[in-house]
This record gives structure tokens, C-alpha cells and sequence, in this order.
């Protein structure tokens, strides 16, 4: 019996203009509010209306993905606040950044006494500060994960506990209108990696492939429009794509394209989605050459090429060699520039360690991972 336990944020809103909701919420946790924030405008107007309505408003930017010198700078302009909720909005970095602080600002103990793998792993002391999360590009689902990615001494790692979900994950589609086309690919594409790689992981359970099985051909088709021009109904689209990825993956697992990002993230400024989005074809040849080898089923497999192929225009059988070639066409960088010199054994080893690695559907073999990251290159 295949028998899951689904978790999700305490409420979830999805709509386009409903972004002004959250202002409200956040107010009826207090009057003190830390703002966790990147460069979009909506952040001005917040802070703008909280003000105006009496309340002390801290701004927190983030610049960037999150390391332990950032997370520990804001940490100490957080707790000297002492606010009483945190309200998020951003990119996954910011997300994550205004997550970790949520977590930690009712602690006494450092970050590193509960990041995993460098830190002690230790659970939180405290329950976390009410958080509220609004994505402004769509790509992470961060907003409905309970875990903030770290980067510490060239690698990325989580802060993780299921008090960090969300009390409000509010995602407005509008917030992304005419997000910059590199920032929508790259983000995109990962999105499109985490319903794919948790469809195809073994982990899957009945929820995760509802939401993976809507998302995955409704996801290529949004690029594609989006790399095309601006187009509102597309980011409508897309943003329900992030959002559903962060239930998937937070529900069910990821798999090697993520188990090599996060390596490959920790030790170079590519960016995440970049990196997703170059090794998602490499990827799914290996993980289908595995699954060929060991006589597995095939059949999520085709269903992923026929639907990427609905969304690319071509036969399934062609699906995966036009995606690589979309991708070119529609200038996603690829990982050379940033993988020059390094050595891809250590990568790859480094890769199945990880623990997204764990819910991919093989073992893939050493060989077999470094020839991803060289198609990627």
C-alpha cells in the first residue's frame, strides 16, 4: 500500500491581485513587522500601507542566495527588532532568507546549531515567528516548503523543520508581470524540474503525481509563450507550475538534477535554475537508460515526453532533443562558464551524497552523472 502523509503551508491563497490580502494578515500578528525583501515594488507599497496603519516596520533586503555571514548579519538586525511577524517577498533566495529568520530570530542558539550536514542538525528550541510568503518570480515554491537554503563554506544546506511551513503562502501571479526573460527562464525551468523529477521519483504518491500530471505539460507550454512575449495568462500558468512543484517536492522528493545543482550552486554563482534547467535533458537520458537497463516500467517516462512534446510541438520520441535545442534558441546559458577547470568525479561524487540524490528513482553510477554535467557544459 503506498501510504504518504502531505504536508503544506497553513493556508495557501492563489490569485491574481490578491497580493494586498497579506497586508491585513500580517497586521493581526502584531504591529512590529520585519520585511524581508528583493527589488520589486510591491515591498515599497507594504511598507507604505503598514506604516500608515501605526505599524514599525524593519526592511531586511536580500541580495542574492543566502549564506551564513548574510543570514547571520540580518539575524542580529532581526532579534535586536524583536519582531512579531515576518512577511517575505521575493525570489526563492528571499523566501528562504526571510524563512531561516523567522525560524531563528526566537532563538538563542546560533544558525549553525540547526543546519544540516555543517551544523548540529538540532531541531528548533522555539517555535518560529508567524511567516508569510510571497513569490514575485516563478520558479522555487519555497513559498510552501519547510526548509531555507543555506550556502556554507561552498555548499548549499538546509535549515529544516515542519513548524517552518508558512502560516500564509500567498502567491499573486500579477507579482511576476514582466519579470526579466532570463530570470523567467531559468526559474521557470525550475519549476518544470520539480514537478518532473518528483512524477518521476521514487517516492511519488497519489498527490504529488495529481499535481505533478496538471503541471508538467501546462508548465512547457508557459515558457514557451513566455519566451515568445509578455503574456498574463502564461504567468498565471507558471506561477500555479511553482507553486504545485513546491507541494511535490516538499511531499514526495527530487532527484539527480537537483542532487548535482545543489553541488554545483554551492561552489560557483550559477544560477539555480540555470544549472536545473541545463541538466534536466541530461538527466532523464540517464535516468531512462537505468531504467531501460533494468527492464523498469516505462510508461511515467513516454508520459513525460508526450507532454513535453504537446508543449515543444514535436513527436514524443523528439521531445528531450528539442528541448535542448529550445533552450539554446531561447538562451539559457549553459554550465561551462562556470565549470571550467573544475573536476566533475568530485562533483559527481559529492552529488549522490546529497539528499535529493536519495529519492532519485536509480542509483546512478559515477560515470553516468559525469556525463550529465558534461552535456551541461
Amino acid at each position: 500500500m503506498n501510504v504518504f502523509e502531505f504536508s503544506t503551508a497553513g493556508r495557501i491563497i492563489f490569485g491574481r491581485g490578491r497580493a494586498d490580502e497579506a497586508l491585513g494578515v500580517a497586521l493581526t500578528y502584531g504591529r512590529r513587522i520585519l520585511l524581508v525583501r528583493g527589488s520589486h515594488v510591491w515591498g515599497d507599497h507594504a511598507a507604505d500601507v503598514w506604516r500608515a496603519a501605526g505599524a514599525e516596520v524593519l526592511v531586511i533586503r536580500g541580495s542574492g542566495e543566502p549564506d551564513l555571514a548574510s543570514l547571520e548579519a540580518a539575524l542580529a538586525q532581526g532579534r535586536a527588532f524583536d519582531p512579531q511577524v515576518v512577511l517575505a517577498v521575493g525570489g526563492g533566495s528571499v523566501l528562504d532568507l526571510g524563512k531561516a529568520l523567522a525560524a531563528l530570530i526566537p532563538s538563542s542558539s546560533p544558525p549553525l546549531a540547526h543546519l544540516e550536514v555543517v551544523g548540529n542538525g538540532l531541531p528548533l528550541q522555539t517555535p518560529p515567528l508567524p511567516f508569510i510568503a510571497l513569490p514575485t518570480t516563478a520558479g522555487t515554491g519555497a513559498e510552501v516548503t519547510k526548509n531555507a537554503v543555506i550556502g556554507v563554506l561552498g555548499r548549499k544546506v538546509s535549515l529544516r523543520d515542519s513548524r517552518m511551513l508558512a502560516n500564509l503562502a500567498l502567491v499573486d501571479p500579477a507579482l511576476t508581470d514582466g519579470c526579466p526573460k532570463g530570470v523567467t527562464l531559468a526559474s521557470g525551468m525550475d519549476a518544470l524540474v520539480q514537478v518532473i523529477e518528483p512524477y518521476l521519483c521514487n517516492k511519488a504518491n497519489p498527490m504529488t503525481d495529481a499535481l505533478a500530471r496538471a503541471a508538467i505539460p501546462k508548465g512547457i507550454a508557459a515558457i514557451g509563450a513566455l519566451m515568445r512575449g509578455e503574456d498574463a495568462a502564461a504567468r498565471d500558468a507558471l506561477a500555479q507550475v511553482s507553486l504545485f512543484g513546491g507541494l511535490c517536492l516538499a511531499n514526495s522528493g527530487l532527484g539527480a538534477v537537483h542532487g548535482l545543482a545543489g553541488v554545483i550552486g554551492g561552489m560557483s554563482t550559477a544560477p539555480h535554475g540555470v544549472i536545473c534547467g541545463r541538466l534536466l535533458v541530461p538527466v532523464l537520458r540517464a535516468n531512462k537508460a537505468a531504467a531501460q537497463g533494468a527492464l523498469a516500467d516505462m510508461t511515467r517516462y513516454d508520459e513525460v515526453n508526450a507532454w513535453l512534446s504537446v508543449g515543444l510541438n514535436c513527436a514524443p520520441s523528439f521531445a528531450l532533443e528539442r528541448l535542448e535545442i529550445a533552450l539554446d534558441d531561447w538562451s539559457l546559458p549553459r554550465l561551462g562558464k562556470w565549470l571550467a577547470g573544475q573536476d566533475l568525479t568530485d562533483i559527481a561524487k559529492s552529488a549522490q551524497a546529497t539528499s535529493s540524490m536519495k529519492a532519485n528513482p536509480f542509483k546512478l553510477p559515477i560515470e553516468a552523472l559525469i556525463k550529465a554535467v558534461r552535456a551541461s557544459l
